[in-house]
Protein backbone atom coordinates (compact mmCIF):
# COMPACT_ATOMS: atom_id res chain seq x y z
CA UNK A 1 0.00 0.00 0.00
CA UNK A 2 1.72 3.33 -0.82
CA UNK A 3 2.31 5.64 1.91
CA UNK A 4 1.05 9.11 2.32
CA UNK A 5 2.76 11.28 0.71
CA UNK A 6 3.23 15.46 1.30
CA UNK A 7 0.05 17.32 -0.14
CA UNK A 8 0.40 18.79 -3.28
CA UNK A 9 -0.24 22.39 -2.18
CA UNK A 10 2.17 24.74 -0.22
CA UNK A 11 1.97 24.39 3.44
CA UNK A 12 3.01 26.94 6.05
CA UNK A 13 6.05 26.48 8.21
CA UNK A 14 6.22 23.24 9.85
CA UNK A 15 5.00 23.60 13.37
CA UNK A 16 6.90 21.72 16.06
CA UNK A 17 4.78 22.07 19.02
CA UNK A 18 2.43 19.57 18.45
CA UNK A 19 5.20 17.33 17.59
CA UNK A 20 7.38 17.98 20.48
CA UNK A 21 4.29 18.21 22.89
CA UNK A 22 3.00 14.33 21.57
CA UNK A 23 6.67 12.42 21.58
CA UNK A 24 7.04 14.48 25.43
CA UNK A 25 3.83 12.33 25.85
CA UNK A 26 5.23 9.23 24.56
CA UNK A 27 8.08 10.02 26.96
CA UNK A 28 6.40 10.04 30.19
CA UNK A 29 4.62 6.96 28.97
CA UNK A 30 7.81 5.10 28.16
CA UNK A 31 9.35 6.54 31.77
CA UNK A 32 6.48 4.85 33.85
CA UNK A 33 6.49 1.46 32.44
CA UNK A 34 10.22 2.05 33.22
CA UNK A 35 8.97 2.01 37.09
CA UNK A 36 7.33 -1.54 36.90
CA UNK A 37 10.85 -3.49 36.39
CA UNK A 38 12.54 -0.84 38.83
CA UNK A 39 9.98 -1.51 41.75
CA UNK A 40 9.93 -5.32 41.44
CA UNK A 41 13.88 -5.11 41.59
CA UNK A 42 13.48 -2.32 45.00
CA UNK A 43 10.93 -4.64 46.22
CA UNK A 44 13.59 -7.53 46.43
CA UNK A 45 16.42 -5.31 47.79
CA UNK A 46 18.27 -5.49 44.62
CA UNK A 47 20.65 -2.25 43.27
CA UNK A 48 19.31 -2.99 39.48
CA UNK A 49 15.90 -1.26 40.58
CA UNK A 50 18.21 1.91 40.95
CA UNK A 51 19.09 1.99 37.32
CA UNK A 52 15.37 1.57 36.78
CA UNK A 53 14.18 4.18 38.84
CA UNK A 54 16.54 7.05 37.62
CA UNK A 55 15.84 5.85 33.92
CA UNK A 56 12.25 6.50 34.81
CA UNK A 57 13.35 10.06 36.16
CA UNK A 58 15.31 11.33 33.73
CA UNK A 59 12.74 9.77 30.93
CA UNK A 60 9.64 11.37 32.68
CA UNK A 61 11.65 14.73 33.25
CA UNK A 62 12.53 15.02 29.99
CA UNK A 63 8.79 13.77 28.31
CA UNK A 64 7.44 16.60 31.12
CA UNK A 65 9.64 18.93 29.81
CA UNK A 66 8.51 19.14 26.28
CA UNK A 67 4.89 18.98 27.20
CA UNK A 68 5.06 22.03 29.21
CA UNK A 69 6.99 24.31 26.92
CA UNK A 70 5.16 23.34 23.83
CA UNK A 71 1.62 23.13 25.30
CA UNK A 72 -0.70 24.30 22.50
CA UNK A 73 -3.94 24.01 21.47
CA UNK A 74 -4.18 20.79 18.69
CA UNK A 75 -6.99 21.02 16.54
CA UNK A 76 -4.93 18.53 13.60
CA UNK A 77 -1.71 17.60 12.48
CA UNK A 78 -1.12 18.10 8.72
CA UNK A 79 0.69 15.50 6.76
CA UNK A 80 4.18 16.83 6.89
CA UNK A 81 3.92 17.06 10.80
CA UNK A 82 2.67 13.46 10.88
CA UNK A 83 5.78 12.08 8.93
CA UNK A 84 7.86 13.97 11.83
CA UNK A 85 6.29 12.78 14.36
CA UNK A 86 6.47 9.29 13.21
CA UNK A 87 10.43 9.04 12.88
CA UNK A 88 11.25 11.38 15.54
CA UNK A 89 9.09 8.98 18.00
CA UNK A 90 11.13 5.87 16.24
CA UNK A 91 14.30 7.65 17.57
CA UNK A 92 13.34 9.20 20.75
CA UNK A 93 11.86 6.36 22.29
CA UNK A 94 14.74 3.87 21.73
CA UNK A 95 17.26 6.44 22.79
CA UNK A 96 15.33 7.01 26.60
CA UNK A 97 14.20 3.22 26.71
CA UNK A 98 18.44 2.54 26.32
CA UNK A 99 19.20 4.24 29.50
CA UNK A 100 18.33 1.49 32.00
CA UNK A 101 20.91 -0.68 30.21
CA UNK A 102 23.63 1.90 30.31
CA UNK A 103 23.07 2.68 34.36
CA UNK A 104 22.61 -1.01 34.69
CA UNK A 105 25.97 -3.20 36.07
CA UNK A 106 25.91 -4.79 32.47
CA UNK A 107 28.20 -2.04 31.40
CA UNK A 108 26.74 -1.56 28.02
CA UNK A 109 28.07 1.00 26.01
CA UNK A 110 25.97 3.18 24.57
CA UNK A 111 25.56 2.25 20.87
CA UNK A 112 24.87 -1.51 22.45
CA UNK A 113 22.22 -0.02 24.92
CA UNK A 114 20.34 1.59 21.64
CA UNK A 115 20.51 -1.44 19.63
CA UNK A 116 19.25 -3.39 22.14
CA UNK A 117 16.08 -0.93 22.47
CA UNK A 118 15.66 -0.17 19.06
CA UNK A 119 15.77 -4.08 18.61
CA UNK A 120 13.26 -4.49 21.13
CA UNK A 121 10.93 -1.92 20.49
CA UNK A 122 10.75 -2.73 16.76
CA UNK A 123 10.13 -5.97 17.69
CA UNK A 124 13.50 -7.55 15.64
CA UNK A 125 14.89 -9.69 18.44
CA UNK A 126 18.24 -9.13 17.12
CA UNK A 127 20.16 -8.70 20.73
CA UNK A 128 24.30 -8.05 21.94
CA UNK A 129 23.59 -9.44 25.70
CA UNK A 130 25.45 -12.60 26.34
CA UNK A 131 24.39 -14.55 29.50
CA UNK A 132 21.22 -14.22 29.88
CA UNK A 133 20.25 -16.67 32.65
CA UNK A 134 22.08 -15.11 34.84
CA UNK A 135 21.04 -11.69 34.06
CA UNK A 136 18.55 -9.64 36.68
CA UNK A 137 15.19 -10.38 36.04
CA UNK A 138 14.22 -6.53 35.32
CA UNK A 139 16.83 -6.65 32.66
CA UNK A 140 15.07 -9.71 31.35
CA UNK A 141 11.31 -8.04 32.16
CA UNK A 142 12.11 -4.61 30.57
CA UNK A 143 13.49 -6.22 27.06
CA UNK A 144 10.25 -8.34 27.23
CA UNK A 145 8.38 -5.33 28.09
CA UNK A 146 9.68 -3.40 25.10
CA UNK A 147 8.91 -6.05 22.38
CA UNK A 148 5.28 -6.52 24.15
CA UNK A 149 4.80 -2.49 23.69
CA UNK A 150 6.68 -2.30 20.74
CA UNK A 151 4.60 -5.24 18.88
CA UNK A 152 1.51 -3.35 18.79
CA UNK A 153 2.85 -0.27 18.13
CA UNK A 154 3.52 2.89 19.34
CA UNK A 155 2.21 4.64 17.10
CA UNK A 156 -0.97 2.54 17.36
CA UNK A 157 -1.47 2.84 21.17
CA UNK A 158 -0.87 6.65 20.95
CA UNK A 159 -3.94 6.72 18.67
CA UNK A 160 -5.84 6.31 21.96
CA UNK A 161 -4.07 9.25 23.02
CA UNK A 162 -4.58 11.61 20.45
CA UNK A 163 -8.31 11.41 19.81
CA UNK A 164 -8.58 13.59 22.77
CA UNK A 165 -6.05 15.68 22.00
CA UNK A 166 -8.18 16.15 18.55
CA UNK A 167 -5.89 15.17 16.49
CA UNK A 168 -6.08 12.75 13.39
CA UNK A 169 -5.39 9.77 14.65
CA UNK A 170 -6.16 7.48 11.65
CA UNK A 171 -3.31 9.76 10.27
CA UNK A 172 -0.95 7.88 12.04
CA UNK A 173 -2.58 4.51 12.07
CA UNK A 174 -1.54 4.65 7.64
CA UNK A 175 1.46 6.23 8.47
CA UNK A 176 2.78 3.42 9.81
CA UNK A 177 0.54 0.40 8.80
CA UNK A 178 0.03 -1.46 5.64
CA UNK A 179 -3.50 -2.74 6.72
CA UNK A 180 -6.22 -1.97 3.93
CA UNK A 181 -8.97 -3.44 5.90
CA UNK A 182 -12.27 -1.80 6.13
CA UNK A 183 -13.03 -0.22 9.65
CA UNK A 184 -14.94 -2.17 11.70
CA UNK A 185 -15.82 0.94 14.06
CA UNK A 186 -16.88 4.51 12.44
CA UNK A 187 -14.26 6.18 15.06
CA UNK A 188 -10.51 5.85 15.77
CA UNK A 189 -10.39 5.19 19.33
CA UNK A 190 -12.84 2.55 19.12
CA UNK A 191 -10.83 0.72 16.71
CA UNK A 192 -7.54 1.27 18.80
CA UNK A 193 -9.46 0.38 21.62
CA UNK A 194 -11.16 -3.19 20.42
CA UNK A 195 -7.48 -4.04 18.93
CA UNK A 196 -5.73 -3.67 22.32
CA UNK A 197 -8.11 -5.55 23.83
CA UNK A 198 -7.70 -8.47 21.22
CA UNK A 199 -4.08 -7.63 21.85
CA UNK A 200 -4.39 -8.22 25.43
CA UNK A 201 -6.71 -11.22 25.05
CA UNK A 202 -4.56 -13.19 22.92
CA UNK A 203 -1.52 -12.40 25.21
CA UNK A 204 -3.03 -13.86 28.84
CA UNK A 205 -3.77 -16.56 26.68
CA UNK A 206 -0.72 -17.12 25.32
CA UNK A 207 0.95 -16.45 28.82
CA UNK A 208 -1.49 -19.18 30.91
CA UNK A 209 -0.92 -22.07 27.98
CA UNK A 210 2.88 -21.43 28.51
CA UNK A 211 2.47 -21.82 32.31
CA UNK A 212 0.18 -24.32 31.98
CA UNK A 213 2.73 -26.12 29.71
CA UNK A 214 5.51 -25.70 32.32
CA UNK A 215 7.20 -22.52 32.29
CA UNK A 216 7.60 -20.76 35.22
CA UNK A 217 5.20 -18.28 35.67
CA UNK A 218 8.32 -15.46 35.34
CA UNK A 219 9.51 -17.35 31.64
CA UNK A 220 5.46 -17.73 30.78
CA UNK A 221 5.26 -13.64 31.03
CA UNK A 222 8.27 -12.90 29.39
CA UNK A 223 7.99 -15.38 26.76
CA UNK A 224 4.49 -14.27 26.01
CA UNK A 225 5.59 -10.80 25.53
CA UNK A 226 7.69 -11.89 22.77
CA UNK A 227 5.85 -14.54 21.07
CA UNK A 228 2.84 -12.09 20.80
CA UNK A 229 4.48 -9.52 19.85
CA UNK A 230 6.53 -11.92 17.41
CA UNK A 231 9.60 -10.14 18.85
CA UNK A 232 11.75 -13.07 19.66
CA UNK A 233 13.51 -11.99 23.22
CA UNK A 234 14.34 -14.96 25.35
CA UNK A 235 14.84 -15.04 29.63
CA UNK A 236 17.77 -18.04 27.96
CA UNK A 237 21.26 -17.98 25.97
CA UNK A 238 19.43 -20.82 24.18
CA UNK A 239 15.63 -19.47 23.41
CA UNK A 240 13.49 -21.96 23.49
CA UNK A 241 16.04 -25.31 23.27
CA UNK A 242 16.25 -24.47 26.54
CA UNK A 243 13.02 -25.84 27.96
CA UNK A 244 12.88 -29.23 26.15
CA UNK A 245 9.55 -29.34 25.45
CA UNK A 246 7.90 -30.47 22.11
CA UNK A 247 4.67 -29.22 23.60
CA UNK A 248 6.30 -25.80 24.89
CA UNK A 249 7.41 -25.02 21.30
CA UNK A 250 4.23 -26.08 19.59
CA UNK A 251 2.70 -23.60 21.45
CA UNK A 252 5.20 -21.32 20.64
CA UNK A 253 4.09 -22.31 16.85
CA UNK A 254 0.65 -21.60 17.43
CA UNK A 255 0.80 -18.27 18.79
CA UNK A 256 3.71 -16.65 17.10
CA UNK A 257 1.43 -17.44 13.77
CA UNK A 258 -1.84 -15.95 15.86
CA UNK A 259 0.44 -12.21 16.45
CA UNK A 260 0.94 -12.56 12.61
CA UNK A 261 -2.64 -12.56 11.66
CA UNK A 262 -4.24 -9.55 11.68
CA UNK A 263 -5.72 -8.10 14.40
CA UNK A 264 -8.39 -6.12 13.00
CA UNK A 265 -9.60 -9.76 11.53
CA UNK A 266 -10.08 -10.75 15.44
CA UNK A 267 -11.95 -7.74 15.92
CA UNK A 268 -14.48 -8.64 13.28
CA UNK A 269 -14.41 -12.22 14.67
CA UNK A 270 -15.68 -11.14 17.76
CA UNK A 271 -18.65 -9.18 16.26
CA UNK A 272 -19.78 -12.35 14.62
CA UNK A 273 -17.65 -12.32 11.50
CA UNK A 274 -16.03 -15.49 11.74
CA UNK A 275 -16.16 -15.94 8.06
CA UNK A 276 -12.92 -13.30 7.59
CA UNK A 277 -10.80 -15.47 10.07
CA UNK A 278 -10.22 -17.39 7.00
CA UNK A 279 -9.88 -14.50 4.36
CA UNK A 280 -7.56 -15.43 1.08
CA UNK A 281 -4.08 -13.63 3.01
CA UNK A 282 -4.73 -16.08 5.71
CA UNK A 283 -4.75 -19.03 4.08
CA UNK A 284 -1.99 -18.00 1.37
CA UNK A 285 0.24 -17.13 5.09
CA UNK A 286 -0.78 -20.73 6.21
CA UNK A 287 0.14 -22.03 3.75
CA UNK A 288 3.41 -20.50 3.28
CA UNK A 289 4.44 -21.87 6.76
CA UNK A 290 3.00 -25.54 6.07
CA UNK A 291 4.98 -26.24 2.71
CA UNK A 292 7.94 -24.74 3.94
CA UNK A 293 7.80 -26.87 7.33
CA UNK A 294 6.93 -29.97 5.17
CA UNK A 295 9.46 -29.73 2.78
CA UNK A 296 12.61 -29.03 5.21
CA UNK A 297 11.13 -31.91 7.13
CA UNK A 298 11.07 -34.16 4.76
CA UNK A 299 14.80 -33.47 3.66
CA UNK A 300 15.80 -33.68 7.48
CA UNK A 301 14.02 -36.90 7.83
CA UNK A 302 16.19 -37.78 4.46
CA UNK A 303 19.36 -35.95 4.85
CA UNK A 304 19.90 -36.15 7.93
CA UNK A 305 17.91 -39.31 9.70
CA UNK A 306 15.67 -37.26 12.05
CA UNK A 307 12.54 -39.42 13.01
CA UNK A 308 9.87 -37.18 11.10
CA UNK A 309 7.90 -36.29 13.84
CA UNK A 310 11.12 -34.23 15.08
CA UNK A 311 11.75 -33.04 12.15
CA UNK A 312 8.25 -31.87 11.43
CA UNK A 313 8.53 -29.80 14.90
CA UNK A 314 12.09 -29.10 14.24
CA UNK A 315 10.89 -27.07 11.11
CA UNK A 316 7.64 -25.99 12.07
CA UNK A 317 8.65 -24.05 14.73
CA UNK A 318 11.68 -22.41 13.13
CA UNK A 319 10.15 -21.41 9.96
CA UNK A 320 7.23 -20.19 11.88
CA UNK A 321 9.91 -17.97 13.74
CA UNK A 322 11.08 -16.53 10.34
CA UNK A 323 7.98 -16.67 8.79
CA UNK A 324 6.52 -14.18 11.29
CA UNK A 325 9.44 -12.60 11.95
CA UNK A 326 9.59 -13.28 15.66
CA UNK A 327 13.20 -14.93 15.70
CA UNK A 328 13.31 -17.36 18.19
CA UNK A 329 15.00 -20.45 17.90
CA UNK A 330 14.82 -24.07 19.10
CA UNK A 331 18.21 -25.03 17.34
CA UNK A 332 20.92 -24.00 15.47
CA UNK A 333 19.93 -24.80 11.88
CA UNK A 334 23.05 -23.43 10.30
CA UNK A 335 23.87 -27.11 11.01
CA UNK A 336 21.18 -28.31 8.80
CA UNK A 337 22.87 -27.93 5.29
CA UNK A 338 22.94 -25.43 2.36
CA UNK A 339 19.80 -25.93 1.55
CA UNK A 340 17.63 -25.24 4.71
CA UNK A 341 19.87 -21.99 5.29
CA UNK A 342 18.94 -21.10 1.66
CA UNK A 343 15.42 -21.50 2.48
CA UNK A 344 15.46 -19.83 5.80
CA UNK A 345 17.12 -16.50 3.73
CA UNK A 346 14.73 -16.28 1.66
CA UNK A 347 11.36 -17.06 4.24
CA UNK A 348 13.21 -14.14 5.75
CA UNK A 349 11.45 -11.70 3.29
CA UNK A 350 8.05 -13.24 3.20
CA UNK A 351 6.28 -11.64 6.75
CA UNK A 352 2.91 -12.13 8.12
CA UNK A 353 0.05 -10.31 7.11
CA UNK A 354 -1.13 -6.89 7.14
CA UNK A 355 -2.20 -5.46 10.09
CA UNK A 356 -0.41 -7.99 12.50
CA UNK A 357 3.02 -7.34 14.68
CA UNK A 358 4.86 -8.93 12.12
CA UNK A 359 7.83 -7.31 9.99
CA UNK A 360 9.10 -7.97 6.30
CA UNK A 361 7.40 -7.38 3.02
CA UNK A 362 4.16 -9.18 3.85
CA UNK A 363 2.28 -11.54 2.27
CA UNK A 364 -0.23 -9.04 0.95
CA UNK A 365 2.28 -7.84 -1.08
CA UNK A 366 3.34 -11.09 -2.45
CA UNK A 367 0.04 -11.41 -3.68
CA UNK A 368 -0.29 -8.60 -5.38
CA UNK A 369 3.20 -8.85 -7.02
CA UNK A 370 1.81 -12.49 -8.22
CA UNK A 371 -1.19 -10.95 -9.51
CA UNK A 372 0.75 -8.36 -11.39
CA UNK A 373 3.23 -11.10 -12.44
CA UNK A 374 0.20 -13.61 -14.10
CA UNK A 375 -1.33 -10.51 -15.79
CA UNK A 376 1.65 -9.79 -17.49
CA UNK A 377 2.62 -13.19 -18.64
CA UNK A 378 -0.75 -13.25 -19.92
CA UNK A 379 -0.80 -11.10 -21.69
CA UNK A 380 2.25 -12.49 -23.59
CA UNK A 381 -0.12 -14.90 -24.92
CA UNK A 382 -3.25 -12.41 -25.60
CA UNK A 383 -2.02 -9.19 -26.07
CA UNK A 384 -5.14 -8.09 -27.13
CA UNK A 385 -7.04 -9.32 -23.88
CA UNK A 386 -9.02 -6.32 -21.59
CA UNK A 387 -8.76 -8.41 -18.81
CA UNK A 388 -9.09 -6.17 -15.72
CA UNK A 389 -6.74 -7.07 -12.23
CA UNK A 390 -8.97 -8.04 -8.88
CA UNK A 391 -7.99 -9.05 -5.63
CA UNK A 392 -10.40 -11.13 -3.94
CA UNK A 393 -13.10 -10.62 -6.21
CA UNK A 394 -12.12 -6.68 -5.63
CA UNK A 395 -11.05 -4.25 -8.60
CA UNK A 396 -7.25 -3.93 -7.70
CA UNK A 397 -6.46 -0.08 -7.70
CA UNK A 398 -3.79 1.38 -10.02
CA UNK A 399 -2.15 3.02 -7.23
CA UNK A 400 -1.80 -0.43 -5.03
CA UNK A 401 -0.26 -2.05 -7.77
CA UNK A 402 2.01 1.41 -7.80
CA UNK A 403 2.48 1.07 -3.89
CA UNK A 404 3.15 -2.73 -3.80
CA UNK A 405 6.34 -2.63 -6.59
CA UNK A 406 7.67 0.95 -5.39
CA UNK A 407 7.82 -0.64 -2.29
CA UNK A 408 9.32 -4.35 -3.51
CA UNK A 409 11.69 -2.38 -5.57
CA UNK A 410 12.70 -0.12 -2.18
CA UNK A 411 13.33 -2.88 -0.41
CA UNK A 412 15.35 -4.60 -2.25
CA UNK A 413 17.88 -1.32 -2.53
CA UNK A 414 17.62 -1.13 1.31
CA UNK A 415 18.96 -3.99 2.34
CA UNK A 416 21.52 -4.32 -0.49
CA UNK A 417 22.86 -0.65 0.65
CA UNK A 418 22.84 -1.89 4.21
CA UNK A 419 24.45 -5.24 3.26
CA UNK A 420 27.06 -3.02 1.21
CA UNK A 421 27.58 -0.52 3.82
CA UNK A 422 28.22 -3.83 6.54
CA UNK A 423 30.56 -4.83 3.89
CA UNK A 424 32.72 -2.04 4.05
CA UNK A 425 33.32 -2.12 7.60
CA UNK A 426 35.17 -5.80 6.79
CA UNK A 427 31.82 -8.16 8.01
CA UNK A 428 31.94 -11.29 5.73
CA UNK A 429 29.10 -11.32 3.25
CA UNK A 430 27.12 -13.77 4.95
CA UNK A 431 26.90 -11.63 8.13
CA UNK A 432 26.46 -8.92 5.98
CA UNK A 433 23.17 -9.84 3.75
CA UNK A 434 22.01 -11.65 6.27
CA UNK A 435 21.82 -8.58 8.74
CA UNK A 436 20.55 -6.61 6.58
CA UNK A 437 17.71 -8.54 6.09
CA UNK A 438 16.84 -9.79 9.23
CA UNK A 439 17.21 -5.78 10.24
CA UNK A 440 15.00 -4.54 7.96
CA UNK A 441 12.65 -7.33 7.88
CA UNK A 442 12.38 -6.75 12.02
CA UNK A 443 13.11 -11.27 12.38
CA UNK A 444 16.11 -11.00 14.27
CA UNK A 445 18.73 -13.71 14.21
CA UNK A 446 20.45 -13.94 10.61
CA UNK A 447 23.07 -16.37 9.15
CA UNK A 448 26.10 -17.40 10.15
CA UNK A 449 28.60 -18.29 13.04
CA UNK A 450 28.26 -14.75 14.02
CA UNK A 451 24.93 -13.25 13.99
CA UNK A 452 23.04 -16.74 13.06
CA UNK A 453 20.61 -18.54 15.84
CA UNK A 454 23.46 -19.39 18.01
CA UNK A 455 25.38 -15.95 18.01
CA UNK A 456 24.35 -12.59 18.56
CA UNK A 457 25.42 -8.96 17.41
CA UNK A 458 27.47 -8.17 20.65
CA UNK A 459 31.08 -8.31 18.24
CA UNK A 460 30.41 -5.99 15.52
CA UNK A 461 31.55 -2.81 15.12
CA UNK A 462 29.80 -0.74 16.76
CA UNK A 463 29.17 1.67 13.05
CA UNK A 464 27.23 -1.56 12.32
CA UNK A 465 24.90 -1.75 15.03
CA UNK A 466 24.03 1.96 14.34
CA UNK A 467 23.43 0.80 10.65
CA UNK A 468 21.32 -2.03 11.71
CA UNK A 469 19.53 0.35 14.23
CA UNK A 470 18.81 2.31 11.18
CA UNK A 471 17.78 -0.36 8.97
CA UNK A 472 15.17 -2.10 11.82
CA UNK A 473 13.35 1.47 12.45
CA UNK A 474 13.57 1.96 8.45
CA UNK A 475 11.28 -1.79 8.11
CA UNK A 476 9.26 -0.64 11.26
CA UNK A 477 8.23 2.17 9.49
CA UNK A 478 8.23 0.15 6.34
CA UNK A 479 10.79 2.66 4.15
CA UNK A 480 8.45 5.33 3.21
CA UNK A 481 8.17 7.14 5.93
CA UNK A 482 11.26 7.33 6.70
CA UNK A 483 12.61 8.05 3.37
CA UNK A 484 10.38 10.76 2.84
CA UNK A 485 11.60 13.06 4.77
CA UNK A 486 14.84 12.73 3.19
CA UNK A 487 13.63 14.83 0.30
CA UNK A 488 14.29 18.45 -0.18
CA UNK A 489 11.02 18.89 -1.22
CA UNK A 490 9.33 17.54 1.69
CA UNK A 491 11.19 20.37 3.67
CA UNK A 492 9.97 23.36 0.91
CA UNK A 493 6.63 22.12 1.87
Amino acid sequence: MPMLAPSRRTEPVIDYRPVMLIVGLFLVTLGVAMLLPGLVELARHLPSGEAFVASALVTIFVGGLMVTANRVEIGGITRRQTFILVVLAWVAMPAFAALPFVFSDLQLSYTDAYFEAMSGLTTTGSTVLVGLDSMPPSILLWRALLQWLGGIGIIVMAMAILPLLRTGGMQLFHAESSDRYEKPFPRATQLVSAIILAYVVLSLLCMVAYWMAGMTPFDAMTHMMSTVATGGYSTHDASFAYFESPLIEWLGVVFMISGALPFVLYVRAARGDLALLWDRQVRVFLATVVLASLVLALWLAIDKSLPVLDAIRLTAFNVASIVTTTGFASTDYNYWGGLVVGVMFYLTFVGGCTGSTAGAIKIFRFRVMAIVLNDHLMQRFYPHGMGRRTYDGHPLDEDVVEGVLAFAVVYAASVGAIALGLGALELDWVTSLSGAATAVGNVGPGLGPIIGPAGNFSTLPDAAKWLLSFGMMLGRLELFTVLVLLMPRFWRG
